[in-house]
């Protein structure tokens, strides 16, 4: 009994010692031993093998469904104005209508605009996971892909065990000692009196606790563009995929968080954290009152010496594919507006939160069972706002610029979709949008005689 004991405590002391020597400590100071790299080369080779056998497979036998490619979307619509497809509508009639007046065959517009809406859903695809083109070893729920051969079944059972059985303890440990410093550390840096060795410990402790939590998820992250990191006094707004967005990006630099206060293990980190960090959590009573949230946000950007604050203007997760409408509200706050551009690798693993799904319990299991999260970050150049610019043009000037970055939809849809009913104010736009063909142009017609004649 002593004999089996005594090798348990040998295992893990060599546990311990490699995973700190190896990984915590090279992870805090910012260094790589190039492992990951490895790991990563390795599985590339190994993903690219497993869609080759796939493919081959298929040709073997051809009995077995062939994936079809993913299209772009079910149906094609149409890239032109609500005036021009009108118009090409009318184009049709026996009958000539003037541009200025009311024709039946515009209803056929709004007809076909929402059979569109009902086969070709564009705004609820961005609410589930990203589909892949090819099966990642990570699971068989995709119908497309079923058994080829013995070899590729045996590497996904391989793959299990190496995930669940030596990966996942390594990184549910990695992440309890992250967490666990990342409180007893700005604790203690909170009580320090100094400011200027306070800021520079607590951004230190930052810094090395989300590097830890970034190697407990296998993280590879390549950063872009690093002269345009985000700078003191500053507002850095991002697409938001995952609650891991924050890790991915704090892991190269600090930042202030801005949220909601919680209560539970997270209200325990949020207090500890905005002990040494000036943090803007808000009670939930504030979160509804916007005045209130600007004020404090402007005072926190007025202090050019605080830290940048991050913000995810959809206000809830995208999946990985698109950015969806900007909160106008981050951006009347005044300040330099710092775009980031976030876009992760689905090969490896998916990243997007499903919240309607999966609780953040579940999220995070299913993160760190996967096989690794590879990440491309590039920072854009600031912006500001333009003379006569309000802040939903600016909003949507920003969005453009990341979703063009990072090879994202850019969509015009709210992300609150996701739990609510479409405003009334998108409605009430469409319709006066017709009603500015209809109504606008035909009044303008009609004061056109009394405008010459008035003149003569």
């Amino acid at each position: 009994m002593h004999c089996v004991v005594d090798y348990i405590v040998e295992i893990g002391a060599v546990w311990f010692s490699v995973m700190i020597g190896l990984i915590m400590i090279p992870a805090m100071f910012g260094l790589s031993l190039g492992v990951t790299s490895v790991y990563i080369q390795i599985l590339v080779k190994i993903l690219e093998w497993a869609t080759l056998r796939i493919q081959r497979g298929h040709r073997d036998r051809p009995t077995l469904p062939v994936p079809a490619p993913l299209p772009n979307g079910l149906i094609q619509r149409e890239g032109g104005s609500m005036e021009q497809e009108m118009g090409e509508l009318r184009r049709y009639r026996t009958q000539s209508i003037s541009r200025g007046e009311f024709a039946l065959s515009d209803s056929f517009y709004f007809y076909r605009k929402g059979l569109e809406s009902i086969v070709d859903d564009q705004v609820t695809q961005r609410f589930s996971s990203e589909e892949l083109v090819s099966w990642n070893l990570l699971t068989r729920t995709n119908h497309n892909f079923h058994y080829i051969s013995l070899r590729l079944t045996v590497i996904w059972g391989l793959g299990v065990i190496i995930r669940y059985c030596v990966l996942f303890p390594l990184r549910i440990t990695l992440a309890i000692i992250g967490i666990s410093w990342l409180v007893i550390g700005t604790t203690l840096v909170g009580f320090l009196p100094n400011r200027r060795v306070k800021n520079w410990l607590s951004e230190l402790v930052h810094l090395m606790c989300y590097r830890i939590c970034a190697r407990g998820l296998s993280a590879t992250i390549q950063y872009h563009n690093k002269n345009n990191k985000p700078q003191k006094g500053g507002i850095c707004v991002a697409n938001h995929t995952s609650p891991i967005d924050i890790v991915i990006l704090a892991n190269d630099g600090c930042y202030a968080m801005v949220g909601q206060s919680h209560s539970g293990l997270m209200g325990v980190i949020q207090r500890s954290m905005v002990r040494s960090c000036p943090h803007v959590w808000f009670e939930r009573s504030e979160m509804r009152d916007r005045h209130a949230v600007t004020s404090r946000l402007r005072a926190h950007v007025a202090a050019k010496r605080n830290l940048p604050i991050l913000i995810f203007p959809e206000g809830t997760c995208i999946n990985n594919t698109s950015v969806m409408m900007f909160k106008k509200g981050s951006f009347e706050i005044g300040g330099t507006i710092y775009p980031v551009a976030i876009k992760y690798d689905p090969r490896f693993g998916d990243a997007f939160w499903n919240s309607a799904k999966y609780n953040m319990v579940s999220y995070l299991l299913r993160m760190m069972t996967s096989w690794a999260i590879v990440v491309n970050v590039w920072y854009l150049p600031p912006m500001t706002r333009q003379e006569g610019e309000d802040a939903t043009k600016f909003a949507n000037r920003v969005k453009s610029a990341i979703a063009h970055q990072g090879g994202l939809l850019d969509m015009a849809w709210d992300g609150s979709l996701k739990r609510d009913k479409v405003k009334e104010e998108f409605k009430e736009h469409q319709q006066k949008m017709y009603s500015s063909m209809v109504v606008g142009k035909k009044a303008r017609n009609s004061q056109e005689p009394h405008t010459e004649s008035s003149k003569s």
